[in-house]
C-alpha cells in the first residue's frame, strides 16, 4: 500500500506545480505560499479528526516533536524558494532542479538510517544528475526568465526539500503520519505569515486577482492531498525509494505544463527527462 501512496504523492505534487504557476502570474510569491497553506492545515487538521489520531497528540515525544517542528522549518523555507523560482522561471526548467533533492536525500538517508549503498544506487544518481544537467541549458540560466535568480531559488527549494524528507523520515517514526503532518503544516503556517507580515506584503491581499486566488486554494488542496499520501508512505516504506517515487511527479508536471503554458521540450531536455526518470525508476526497484 505505500507504493500506492507515494504514487498517489507523485501525481498529486505533479499537477500541484502547474497549478501554483497559475496562481502567482501577478500574486506574490511568499503571500501565495501564506494562503494556500490555510487550506492545506485545515484539510490536514480535518483528516486527523478524521481518523482519530488527534488524541494521541498529548503522547508526542520532545524529541519527535523536535524532528517534527524542524521539518516544518525546512518546508516552509523549501516552499517559499520553490514558488519564487517557478515565478521567475520556467516549470520545466524548475521543477527538475528540485527534483535534484533526491539525490542529497539518498546520502543523507545513507548516512542516518543506514539504508545501504550500491553500484545500482550510483547509476541512479549518475543518470539523475545527467538529466538535470541537460534539462538545464545553459541558455536557460541566463536568458530565458526575467530574472537569472531563479536557479539559485531553485537549488535551494531543493536543498531544504532533502532536509524535510530526512526529518520528515525522524518525525514520523512514533507519531501517526497524519498528525505529524498536520503538526508540521502549522510550522509551516505560522512561519509563511510572519514573513508576510515582515516583508509588508499584507497590504497586498485586497489587489490578489480572483482567478489566481482560485488557483491558489486549489494548489493548496492538491498540496495536502500529495503530503498525507507522501507522509503515509515514508512512515511505512523505504526513505529513498518513497522519495524516488515522489520524483515521477516530474512526468506529470511536464504534461500539464505542455498544455497550460504550451511550454515544449527541446530535444536535449527531452533526453535529460528520459534519463532522470530512468534514474528514478532504478532507485525504486533497487
Amino acid at each position: 500500500m505505500w507504493i500506492i501512496f507515494a504514487c498517489l504523492s507523485a501525481f498529486f505534487a505533479g499537477i500541484t506545480a502547474v497549478i501554483s504557476k497559475c496562481g502567482i502570474k501577478t500574486t506574490d510569491s511568499s503571500l501565495a505560499t501564506a494562503l494556500r497553506t490555510i487550506v492545506i492545515i485545515i484539510f490536514s487538521w480535518l483528516i486527523v479528526v478524521i481518523v482519530g489520531s488527534f488524541n494521541t497528540i498529548t503522547t508526542i515525544e520532545n524529541k519527535t516533536l523536535l524532528f517534527i517542528i524542524l521539518s516544518g522549518l525546512s518546508t516552509g523555507a523549501s516552499w517559499i524558494c520553490y514558488f519564487k523560482a517557478l515565478q521567475l522561471g520556467s516549470v520545466n526548467k524548475v521543477v527538475p532542479i528540485d527534483k535534484s533533492s533526491t539525490i542529497l536525500t539518498i546520502i543523507l538517508a545513507i548516512i542516518f538510517f543506514n539504508e545501504g549503498f550500491s553500484i545500482l544506487k550510483l547509476c541512479a544518481i549518475i543518470l539523475i544528475s545527467l538529466g538535470i544537467y541537460l534539462m538545464i541549458e545553459k541558455k536557460d540560466v541566463t536568458y530565458q526568465t526575467n530574472h537569472k535568480n531563479w536557479i539559485i531559488y531553485a537549488l535551494l527549494s531543493a536543498i531544504f526539500a532533502s532536509l524535510t524528507a530526512i526529518l520528515g523520515k525522524m518525525g514520523i517514526s512514533n507519531i501517526e503520519s497524519n498528525l505529524g503532518t498536520a503538526i508540521r503544516t502549522s510550522v509551516v503556517l505560522i512561519m509563511a505569515w510572519i514573513l508576510v507580515f515582515m516583508t509588508g506584503k499584507t497590504k497586498n491581499l485586497k489587489h490578489i486577482n480572483r482567478n489566481e486566488l482560485f488557483f491558489i486554494f486549489l494548489s493548496g488542496i492538491t498540496t495536502g492531498a500529495s503530503w498525507l499520501c507522501y507522509y503515509n508512505a515514508l512512515q511505512n516504506g523505504t526513505t529513498s525509494v518513497v522519495v524516488a517515487i515522489d520524483k515521477l511527479s516530474i512526468i506529470v508536471t511536464v504534461i500539464f505544463s505542455y498544455f497550460a503554458f504550451k511550454e515544449r521540450l527541446s530535444k536535449k531536455s527531452f533526453l535529460g527527462l528520459m534519463l532522470l526518470i530512468g534514474g528514478t525508476i532504478l532507485l525504486a526497484i533497487i
